[in-house]
């Protein structure tokens, strides 16, 4: 029995060692930042047991297997949109004609995204929800055959009960309708409008609902892109929710800007792929046939490709998206956003960029719908700031707009934000736009927001009181989870 201890106490040692052994051997192996391998390292062995389990617990990350697991074997869909023929060959030598200092960037983006750059296309801004609800709402009560939607917040106010009502009506006109909602999204109004769109018959789904309880563990995973597409070849992207706060006329209580975007042409073909994905993952039904993807003809000049971005196989996508275009802009670069909070190497492509002569301006929220996040984002903005990128900020109301116009002639259009969750966590769609009278127009709208911001220096952020600037710096620490 006096043995009884010492093996007990042998045993705690030799699990302790092979568990530290374990844990230090997976942070050499998968970290990627050797500072915080060694961090962790340290840890692991300064703290016995203790700092093995914390490892496992919050050092290991597990949302791009989580994402990839919840994917499975589906099949990705390819529209015949996207097939190669004379045609698109012609368009692509067209291109080069026209594009001739971007086609290294579109070659790129090509070899990130594994999706075809698409001629013909047609891409109209729509500001606020004055102009986007109306047009929106006005191609589903026209529909003939089919609508697709899919919305990170969809609020049962006003403006929610208009969408269910033309959607209602499309169902009882023989439609096929098929509406996805994000499950953490949908719980942004009590009640939801899923009992709304159950009385009015339209079918839906939600992405990860989390409260099934296999599904908990993937709470971190939201589908944040907003599409919809009418009849297979009318489509609505861009960054905004159907909330009323976007209908600046309504005089709302919490008014919020932002642009969304109208398209018509081929590459409406990319964004019902991606809806047709996220719909087949959530409910395992297959959107085929031309009720869904009915030939598309060319409707513009504008050269367009869906960038479908996400933890699973699209991880990152967008972020070397990003990069690349940082790192052939020539001129100017300027981006509109409601949250900034980029990684080392985003922050050292603008400072690049704007050491190169490159003109980089940043337009941001004067006042953030999120504190803790604006919080965090003036924590970091010297960053940028001493290397010559010009930050400003924006009176309100409060900026939702998602933007990035590079040379006047690419601009990127769509869901994501420049943060981690938008980046790393998120499930985004974004196009990517070449067309000089486009980028143009959006050149001209970023002027206008521009005459009324005021811009930020390094003496205004070394100027805050030492506890604001404490504040901001406890809150930055929060970066990776904001």
């Amino acid at each position: 029995m006096d043995l009884l201890p010492h093996i007990w106490h042998y045993l705690v040692i030799i699990v302790t060692v092979a568990l530290a052994i374990l844990a230090s051997g997976h942070a050499i192996l998968y970290k990627r930042d050797s500072r915080a391998t060694l961090l962790w390292v340290g840890f692991i062995w300064f703290s016995p047991l203790v700092g093995a389990v914390l490892y496992f617990l919050l050092g290991v990350n597990r949302i791009r297997r989580r994402a990839l697991l919840l994917r499975g074997d589906l099949e990705r869909y390819s529209a015949e949109a996207n097939r190669q023929t004379d045609q698109q060959l012609a368009a692509h030598n067209e291109f080069q004609r026209e594009f001739p200092e971007l086609s290294r960037f579109e070659c790129l983006v090509k070899g990130i995204v594994q999706r075809p750059l698409l001629p013909g296309n047609r891409v109209d801004p729509l500001i606020n929800g004055d102009e986007a609800f109306p047009a929106m709402l006005d191609a589903i009560r026209h529909a003939r055959t089919s609508i697709t939607l899919a919305t990170y917040i969809f609020d049962r106010g006003n403006i929610g009960l208009e969408f269910v009502d033309a959607l209602g009506d499309a169902v009882r006109r023989g439609l096929q309708v098929r509406v996805l909602i994000d499950a953490t999204g949908a719980r942004y109004s009590f009640p939801t409008i899923l009992r709304s769109l159950r009385r009015a018959g339209v079918p839906f789904a939600r992405f990860l609902p989390t409260l099934v309880p296999f599904r908990v563990v993937s709470i971190n995973l939201r589908n944040h892109r907003k599409i919809l597409v009418a009849d297979g070849h009318l489509g609505f992207t861009g960054g905004m929710n159907i909330r009323a706060g976007h209908r600046l006329a309504g005089d709302p209580s919490h008014p919020v800007r932002d642009i969304q975007f109208r398209v018509q042409g081929p590459v409406v073909a990319q964004l019902q792929e991606v809806f047709a994905d996220d719909w087949r993952f959530c409910t395992g039904e297959a959107l085929r046939g031309d009720t869904w993807f009915p030939p598309l003809e060319p409707a513009g000049d504008v050269f367009a490709r869906g960038i479908a971005d996400g933890p699973d196989e699209d991880f990152e996508k967008l972020r070397w998206t990003l990069l690349g275009a940082l790192s052939c802009a020539s001129h100017s670069v300027r981006i509109v956003t409601p949250y900034f909070l980029p990684d080392p190497a985003l922050i050292s492509a603008l400072n690049v960029a704007a050491m190169r002569g490159v003109q980089v301006d940043i337009l941001l929220p004067e006042k953030n719908n999120l504190p803790f996040v604006h919080w965090a984002m003036c924590a970091g903005l010297w960053q940028v700031l001493q290397r010559g990128c010009r930050v400003w900020l924006t009176p309100p109301p409060f900026d939702h707009s998602k933007l990035m116009v590079m040379d006047s002639q690419w601009a990127l259009i769509g869901s994501a934000n420049w943060d981690p969750r938008s980046l790393r966590l998120n499930f985004e769609l974004n196009v990517e736009c070449y067309n000089r009278s486009l980028a143009s127009r959006l050149d001209r709208l970023i002027e206008d927001r521009l005459k009324s911001a005021r811009p930020l220096s390094l003496r205004d952020l070394d100027e805050r009181p030492l506890p604001i600037k404490l504040r901001d710096g406890i809150a930055r620490l929060a970066t990776p989870f904001l």
